[in-house]
């Protein structure tokens, strides 16, 4: 993380309102002190994300994504710390000093730079030679898919060379190491032959990020040769799962939602018709990383997948991944063409925005393909397709949307809405139904990590201790830092003591002062511990009591643990703890 004075962080994160901030990004409600929305980070539909601005912090009950101002646009927005900084300073109007990096923040800053550098030449080169007589069986090949020189030039199409060491010539000649042409991907090194092109006597398809920078390179054969289809291999700066082919253009489209293909000609063919919104993953799986990223940009999109099998199990393996990251999905039937540039060369874009309009709800297409598997006219058969139906209705979890899916699936099957209903809720209460673990776009699961009752009355206290100056010095009487067992927590509470002992305590200013994203979750759960309301003064009190003696306990006890026979001081200390564990009785009225 760049170095910053803390006064400097603190006055950014203060002049940017968490909620104004948030609630560019998410619809939030006023309940009680806080506002609540649905969280952005995973999929629900009942809002579990909290928005305190007392606080000024963040905090999701339902996938544990938590933080201030900051760590919101770094999670959301996939910003580093300095570029969160940078947002929130031109939003306030604050100036911020340029930064002075470490020496090794700045080498890893040039090499970055070189790379992109070394990317850039490479395109430059490729577009040139495509466009030589060395590469006019490959602009023959881009002419018979029917591609405009205006597209071409537009996707910065190239052609590799003939020979395998062209380009690394060029980029000696340009003085790059090899070293830095090794990590680049685009040159592979051997003992006998030393450098050579990892591309050569490919129709070359760069690849760019969101800002339009060279990041990667996609080649196809000129002629015989394996594999048809070759890639960069990830780079330090081109990572396949963070990154979409087409997305730099996609991402200004007036167009509503986003187009998902399957290969870089379908998203230019697509383009080319005047479907800018078209994107596609860069030679590898589907993952829940093009998910969120997509979720950056749409709400909706539409599988335009090869229409044979190949084709059919992709979309039913990105469809669970769309839905996952709260994206609403729909498949574009392609048939009777093999693919988006097929179909469009064959019928057209007018035909083509036809089958947009009746793109098939992802669910429905879900079950059409489950029911290929049986015989519909068996009735054993049926009833297990029914059955397995029920299952999958179990994924949606609201009861209108479920009952909503139940009734479409009757209609479709010409079967009674209430035994459908009536087999889904059996199939529900058979229990052994593994629920898909969620993985969030945040990167915490709710599994990872099991509270025991310790850690959550730990986490209890500093919430309430954060919120309350008066309970604060009340507590602290009984409690200290040292009570706090948990190296992290420990660490947490020692900074609010000093804090609310200097009259200014500050959690959401806390998170700002740990630089791993895990840690910064885990501060802000510490002072979001849900609470159980309740109005009657003596049940506060006793849970607040009751808390309180369980967090000394644990206290005593770890001290216990570690204290050395021949400690004697820490001996007497036990034992005065021991007097203030008895002595805990605090009042609320």
């Amino acid at each position: 993380m760049p170095y910053y004075p803390d006064e400097l962080i603190e006055e950014v994160r203060s002049a940017n309102d968490i909620v104004d901030v948030i609630g560019s990004y998410v619809s939030l409600k006023k309940k009680g002190s806080s506002y609540f929305g649905l969280c952005p980070f995973h999929n629900e539909k009942t809002p579990s994300f909290s928005v305190s601005q007392g606080k000024q912090m963040y905090y999701c009950f339902g996938c544990g994504a938590g933080g201030n101002v900051l760590t919101f646009l770094m999670q959301y927005e996939n910003l580093t710390f300095r570029e969160a900084m940078e947002s929130l300073a031109d939003r306030a109007g604050i100036t911020l000093p340029k930064q002075e990096m470490s020496a090794a923040q700045r080498r890893a800053a040039d090499r970055r730079a070189k790379l992109l550098e070394i990317n850039k030449e490479a395109g430059k080169y490729y577009y040139v030679r495509l466009r030589s007589p060395q590469g006019a069986h490959a602009l023959e090949y881009f002419k018979k898919r029917e591609l405009t020189p205006e597209t071409m030039q537009r996707f910065g199409l190239g052609y590799s060379g003939k020979y395998s060491n062209e380009l690394y010539n060029y980029l000696k000649q340009k003085g790059y190491s090899d070293d830095l042409l090794k990590d680049s991907g685009l040159i592979i090194f051997d003992e006998k032959r030393g450098g050579c092109d990892r591309f050569w006597n490919r129709a070359m398809f760069p690849i760019m990020d969101a800002g339009s920078r060279v990041i990667g390179f996609g080649g196809r054969v000129m002629g015989e040769g394996e594999p048809k289809y070759l890639n960069s291999p990830e780079t330090s700066i081109f990572d396949k799962s963070r990154n979409l082919y087409g997305l730099n253009f996609a991402r200004a489209s007036k167009r509503q939602g986003l187009l998902l293909c399957e290969g870089y000609m379908d998203v230019i063919a697509l383009h080319q018709a005047g479907f800018d919104n078209a994107v596609a993953s860069l030679g590898t799986s589907f993952t829940s990383g093009h998910a969120n990223l997509m979720k950056r940009y749409a709400e909706e999109v539409y599988l335009t997948f090869d229409s044979d099998e190949a084709g059919i199990r992709a979309a039913l393996r990105a469809i669970p991944i769309l839905r996952e990251a709260g994206l609403s999905a729909k498949v574009i039937d392609m048939n009777p063409h093999k693919d988006p540039d097929e179909f469009i060369k064959a019928l057209g874009a007018d035909a083509y925005e036809e089958r947009i309009a009746r793109a098939e709800n992802s669910f429905m297409f879900e079950v059409r393909m489950l029911e290929r598997g049986y015989d519909m006219k068996d009735p054993e058969s049926k009833t297990a397709f029914f059955r397995e139906v029920s299952r999958k209705l179990l994924i949606f979890t609201e009861r209108l949307e479920r009952e909503n899916y139940i009734e479409a699936v009757a209609e479709k099957y010409n079967i009674g809405f209430e035994q459908l209903k009536s087999m889904v809720a059996s199939e529900s209460s058979r229990g052994g139904i593994v629920t898909p673990r969620r993985q969030y776009k945040s990167g915490f699961n709710r599994e990872q990590k099991r509270e025991d009752g310790i850690r959550t009355s730990q986490r209890l206290l500093l919430t309430w201790m954060a919120e309350d100056k008066e309970l604060f010095h009340t507590v602290s009487r009984y409690i200290g830092p040292e009570d706090f067992t948990e190296e992290l927590m420990h660490r947490v509470a020692a900074i609010l003591y000093e804090q609310e002992n200097a009259g200014e305590a500050n959690p959401a200013g806390i998170i700002s002062m740990f630089e791993d994203e895990q840690q910064q979750r885990e501060v802000a759960a510490m002072f979001n511990a849900a609470i159980k309301p309740t109005e009657d003064v003596r049940e506060q009190e006793k849970a607040l009591n009751d808390t309180v003696r369980r967090v000394k306990q644990a206290g005593i006890e770890a001290r216990q643990k570690s204290l050395e026979p021949t400690d004697i001081a820490g001996l007497q200390r036990l034992i005065e703890d021991r007097k203030i564990l008895n002595k805990i009785h605090i009042t609320l009225s």
